[in-house]
């Protein structure tokens, strides 16, 4: 009876792990919907056509490194390898920042190059960039955030806990947001 009861509870999600997949759905959809926007106002007479800077390519490199760090961070939290996950929350949390500075700087290449994004002059295709972009990148500093948070605890003396539920959402939340930064990439440039 007792591994009965046992065994359904290893089965069961974890409510945080539940809430993570809830709001993912929601962000699904939010770029769901502004990418179908963009699509749709892109077939206007007076669309900008324009490629992306060769530094978003860079950044694209960036987080796809930052996701097989974050991978490599819980490998080494489940086998606890404490300073070996230490210094890959780390990277992770610093590729994650280099990712946001690469992204300025694409939106400052593209504004020094006679694509304004956002306010009077700007075009819809310049400012759905910057608007998809910019929404993207705050999600991925949310990530940062979170990152350092673990990254404290990490190097806090006091907390002595495995409990690897933490670190398993941080990971699939950042492995969502790589994702999602691919699809927008591909979609940028294809579409």
């Amino acid at each position: 009876m007792m591994a009965t009861v046992v065994s359904q509870e290893r089965k069961r999600l974890h409510p945080h792990k539940f809430l993570l997949w809830v709001g993912i759905g929601s962000i699904i959809m939010m770029f769901a919907g502004l990418t179908s926007a963009y699509i749709v106002r892109r077939s206007a007479a007076n669309w900008l056509e324009f490629s992306l800077p060769p530094v978003f390519w860079y950044s694209t490199f960036v987080i796809l490194l930052s996701s097989l760090t974050m991978h490599l961070s819980v490998k080494a939290f489940k086998a606890r390898e404490m300073m070996r996950y230490r210094t890959l929350i780390t990277i992770t949390a610093g590729l994650g920042v280099l990712f946001a500075t690469l992204q300025f700087f694409g939106f400052y290449y593209l504004n020094t190059h006679g694509v304004q994004l956002l306010g009077q002059g700007s075009n819809p295709a310049a400012s759905f960039l910057a608007v998809i972009t910019g929404l993207h990148v705050l999600h991925v500093l949310g990530g940062v955030i979170a990152l350092l948070v673990i990254f404290m605890r990490a190097y806090s003396m006091r907390i002595k806990s495995y409990n690897v539920t933490t670190i398993e959402i941080a990971g699939t939340y950042w492995h969502f947001v790589d994702i999602l930064w691919v699809y927008l990439f591909i979609f940028f440039n294809l579409v």
